[in-house]
């Protein structure tokens, strides 16, 4: 196990926060004896040490003097005060794992000392319920253990996958952005649903249960969407008669150019974020 006797540091309670300490417990990864989380609010605090029986603190240098692994689990906003004060009492080897969105290693390197083993990640929210999407970049110093260690955390609430840097706006577009996509998917077949006489909670847990069940059978047979799709599409049936109305409507499309759009804001907000704007 690539993270037995590590100490780990997650700087932020909040639901990324949570969702990472609660996956990496459950699957074992790590014993509560290893975490320390810090955050301002105590009644947060309070209740990582009352739900998981993890040292919870105040202070970020009391957590990241002693820690093997530093996540920031914080808002882009609040990173740069964060990094600013951890800085100095962070030991150089220790490997750091950044979650927030659009700040480049470049700018976190800057800020923290000479040889920081530094990965920048972008998680999406269904790392909540341990079904996550995760793309996640690796600076110089990364060692093969340091990537062994990251995929361990990350797979422990979903799926991890490494990319270049220049590639986590398209991570970010895809997967960070794509729960909003699937959810409005979903709707709009719970309201289909309902507009051809299902009850409105039958409507929606089918719908919702039809993607679930599609994913997982994407991803346990490995074969082509496309292949997937003409095993229910029979001549003349049913599901080619809506799919001529989907294409005819421009969804394909609709969906890559949700992506495109996306990725160039992601672009945009990261060269806000890093001032080079």
């Amino acid at each position: 196990m690539p993270l037995k006797g590590l100490r780990l540091a997650v700087l932020g309670a909040g639901n990324m926060g949570e969702a990472l300490v609660r996956g990496l417990l459950r699957a074992g990864v790590v014993e509560p004896a290893q975490v320390i989380v810090t955050d301002p609010r105590i009644d947060r605090l309070e209740m990582f040490r009352r739900e998981y029986s993890v040292e919870s603190v105040v202070s970020n240098v009391l957590a990241v003097q002693n820690a093997d692994i530093v996540i920031l689990a914080v808002k882009p906003q609040i990173l740069d005060r964060l990094v600013q004060e951890i800085a100095q009492p962070l030991p150089s080897h220790t490997l750091v794992i950044s979650i927030a969105a659009g700040v480049s290693m470049e700018t976190l390197a800057a800020k923290l000392r000479p040889g920081t083993h530094l990965v920048r990640t972008m998680p999406n929210t269904c790392v909540i319920v341990g079904a996550g999407a995760t793309g996640f970049a690796a600076g110089l110093e990364v060692t093969d253990e340091d990537l062994k260690r990251v995929h361990t955390i990350f797979e422990a609430v979903g799926y991890v996958v490494q990319v270049e840097e220049s590639l986590l706006d398209a991570v970010t577009a895809l997967s960070g952005s794509g729960p909003a996509y699937v959810m409005l998917i979903i709707e709009a077949l719970s309201d289909a649903g309902v507009r051809v006489g299902l009850p409105r909670y039958q409507a929606q847990a089918l719908a919702a249960q039809t993607v679930l069940g599609s994913a997982k059978l994407l991803l346990e047979t490995g074969q082509h969407p496309g292949v997937l799709k003409d095993q229910v599409t029979s001549p003349g049936g049913t599901a080619i008669a809506g799919l001529h109305t989907l294409e005819e409507g421009g969804l394909r499309t609709t969906l890559i150019n949700a992506v495109v759009a996306a990725t160039e804001r992601s672009k945009e907000l990261g060269q806000l974020v890093n001032g080079k704007k």
